[in-house]
């Protein structure tokens, strides 16, 4: 039985994530923030998968916790053998000239910093066992740049880049790095984007048929099934009506 261990799970695409990997039997290891939805969550794939599940929660921005959090870690649970950066978010849709310095720094942290904590706490044990599937949940806004994107599309750039170079730096170890870069998903994303506003982060989605959590879940699960000898390196998903950033359609789907 393999381990996983995916971040930001306690909404949306971690979540499931987490339950895709649960229902078929692998050992899951869920983090986030928020300890209650956590505990749900456990009890969920628990109850409905038979699933063994342990829930740690922790900051992905904080160095400590992070490291606390992984050197927790006992018997089978510590050799994880897939991890899943998907903890993620924007704050703020706002020109360059007029943003909230606090959100640049929330979105630094987690989608950069947080990534790269968790890697480094893993990925030593992967390379001692010469094995190992990392994967970085990216966004189209790592492909390219839009307006009012800035700070966000700028994370997603680098963890495009911090993807590629993870590959390179590991090859020689055969430990398997993937980027996974879905267009929109409806998820709690827009709702944090725009601090709580629920009116203007459900136009987002208004006349669309976007992408579900579990559409980038099963794509993940796809990817981490593939034989030894296949890593599929880097994978964007849209929904039918969207091309790219720019580029999209309403239907009435």
């Amino acid at each position: 039985m393999k381990t996983v261990l995916v971040t930001g799970a306690t909404a949306g695409i971690g979540e499931a994530i987490a339950t895709i990997f649960a229902r078929a039997n692998y050992r899951v290891i869920i983090t986030g923030r928020r300890k209650e939805r956590l505990q749900n969550l456990q009890d969920e794939l628990e109850m409905n998968y038979g699933a063994q599940v342990l829930s740690l929660c922790f900051d992905v921005r904080k160095r400590d916790e992070v490291n606390r959090a992984i050197d927790s870690l006992t018997g089978d649970w510590k050799e994880v053998e897939i991890l899943v950066n998907n903890a993620g978010l924007a704050m703020g849709r706002d020109t360059v000239d007029k943003a909230e310095l606090d959100d640049w720094d929330t979105m630094i942290d987690t989608n950069i910093k947080g990534l790269l904590y968790i890697t480094r706490a893993l990925s030593p044990q992967m390379v001692k066992r010469k094995s190992g599937h990392i994967f970085n949940i990216g966004s189209i806004a790592g492909k390219e740049t839009y307006y009012q994107g800035n700070v966000y599309c700028a994370t997603k750039h680098a963890v495009d880049s911090l993807t590629k170079a993870m590959r390179i730096d590991l090859l020689e170890h055969n430990v398997k790095v993937t980027g996974v870069c879905p267009g929109i998903v409806e998820t709690e994303f827009s709702l944090v984007r725009y601090k709580g506003d629920a009116e203007r982060a459900k136009k987002i989605y208004e006349g669309y048929h976007p992408l579900r959590p579990r559409d980038v879940a099963e794509v993940v699960f796809f990817a981490a099934t593939r034989p030894p000898h296949v890593c599929l390196n880097d994978i964007v998903l849209t929904p039918t009506t969207q091309a790219s950033s720019f580029y999209s359609r309403k239907n009435n789907q």
